[in-house]
């Protein structure tokens, strides 16, 4: 009769060697294939409502992104960031030191112009802060959702989250 540490190595063995022939072979679907597509430029309305630094870091790293697979045409590409959450705090004149390598970076990505980052007025407000607290290169509209509608009635905009 087996000891029990006998049949437990016995166990071990054997799942070790499944593990190891289950490994070598081929999923049974293949790997993923990667397709080539050329992308036009487009108008792209982003509606940004981001509760920390990480969300809308990643936020900026899709619109960059985008931008890129675009090739920041400036004739076609349009990307627009409708700002109305908890990220507004990010864009306080006074808070600069403490949120400057992203600010930095939004900022950055509005250089070439086809980036344009909006943020609403009435949530501004709400965080008690007026035009005169926010850095410039950030445009103030009334307020969020008429301008994501407008961009998407009037503009031909199409509707990212």
């Amino acid at each position: 009769m087996l000891s029990r540490f006998s049949r437990f190595m016995s166990v071990l063995i054997a799942a070790v060697l499944m593990g190891t022939a289950a490994a070598s072979e081929e999923p049974p679907w293949g790997t993923a294939k990667v397709q080539s597509i050329e992308y036009a430029p487009q108008k792209v309305v982003y509606d940004v409502a981001a509760r920390d630094m990480d969300t809308f870091s990643r936020v900026l790293d899709r619109v960059s992104y985008l931008n890129n697979i675009y090739h920041a045409d400036p004739f076609g590409t349009s990307i627009v960031l409708v700002l109305h959450g908890d990220e507004i705090a990010f864009f306080a004149i006074s808070d600069f030191d403490k949120y400057k390598d992203l600010v930095t970076r939004a900022q950055s990505l509005t250089v070439g112009g086809t980036i344009d980052i909006r943020m609403c007025e009435v949530a501004a407000r709400g965080h008690g802060l007026a035009p005169e607290d926010i850095h410039g290169f950030v445009k103030l509209v009334p307020m969020a959702d008429a301008e994501l509608v407008r961009l998407q009635q009037e503009e031909g905009y199409v509707y990212m989250q």
